[in-house]
């Protein structure tokens, strides 16, 4: 991608902007930036004359922002902490031999990957690795991560997917709820309280009939948009959440969650560690990706 010198803002001028906007005056915001009010007026002056926009209406002692300033600050602002971030990672990865950015799910993330990240971090001490949760699929030319750890089939564009593990749900809820329900036969589940995940609405109707259960009520009960707080309503007693069993780990070994029966299903989909084909040579990400499935085979 080609930048355009033309187009492209002198951050100084950013920051005067944003500065005089929030204060609604240019010497404070001279005062602020350890610059003069001229210096200021300046700043802004070029802003408007490379944008072509008037950003500010003077009015009495004060400068108020323009509908054309009101548009522009919030990308503004959005820019300078960008640019921040950006300093702020290098700042923190400066005494690094390399750097690891890892986009994965956020309940995955959460409850399987951090958990076990001592371990990768201890044999790979000069690696700064930087985790941020993505649930969807995104561009690797537009957000620049070294790997991600994506759910669901292993088709991502300008990427090559490493099958990682099969998911397996089971149905579990809290010691005192478990206990309630009567188990021994079909009859039994066709009363139970059920919670659902928003974003998979048919899991309890395909267990049912992949276990040859009456589930009735298979749609309904309240429903939650990401698993980490599935996890807690089945935990607080709510009623049974069929779960994947790498995100409830130590759940199951706590006791905090029991399953309903020993009544598994393997979804459809997997887990996949994703790169992006002009990084396939990185180091750092191809000893993570190595590691990651060390950790599920011995998981496994």
């Amino acid at each position: 991608m080609t930048i355009r010198r033309s187009l492209t803002p002198d951050f100084i001028n950013l920051q005067a902007f944003e500065c005089a906007a929030r204060h609604q005056n240019f010497s404070r915001a001279a005062e602020e930036l350890h610059l003069t009010q001229s210096a200021i007026s300046r700043q802004i002056a070029d802003l408007e004359q490379q944008t072509g926009l008037r950003l500010f209406e003077r009015v009495r002692q004060r400068v108020i922002l323009s509908d054309a300033g009101e548009r522009l600050l919030p990308e503004v602002r959005q820019l300078l902490a960008q640019a921040e971030r950006l300093m702020i990672g290098a700042v923190a990865t400066g005494q690094m031999a390399t750097s690891l950015r890892i986009a994965t799910l956020p309940t995955f993330g959460g409850k399987w990957l951090v958990p076990r990240l001592g371990r990768f971090l201890v044999r790979h001490p000069t690696v700064a690795i930087s985790i941020e949760s993505r649930s969807t699929q995104f561009s690797f030319a537009e957000e620049n991560f070294d790997l991600a750890i994506h759910f669901g089939q292993p088709t991502w564009a300008n990427a090559s997917s490493t099958f990682l593990c099969h998911e397996t749900v089971l149905p579990v809820a809290s010691p005192a709820l478990s206990a309630s329900i009567a188990q021994g036969s079909e009859g039994s589940f066709d009363d139970i309280p059920l919670l659902h995940l928003t974003t998979r609405p048919k899991l309890w109707s395909d267990w049912s009939q992949h276990h040859g259960v009456s589930l009735p009520q298979a749609y309904q009960g309240p429903r939650f948009d990401q698993f980490s707080m599935l996890i807690s309503a089945a935990a607080a007693g709510l009623g049974f959440a069929l779960l994947p069993t790498y995100l409830i780990e130590s759940e199951l070994q706590s006791g905090a969650l029991k399953p309903l029966a020993n009544l598994p299903m393997q979804t459809e989909n997997a887990y996949f560690v994703v790169r992006p084909e002009n990084k396939r040579t990185q180091a750092a990400a191809r000893d993570f990706e190595a590691w990651l499935l060390q950790e599920v085979a011995a998981s496994a």
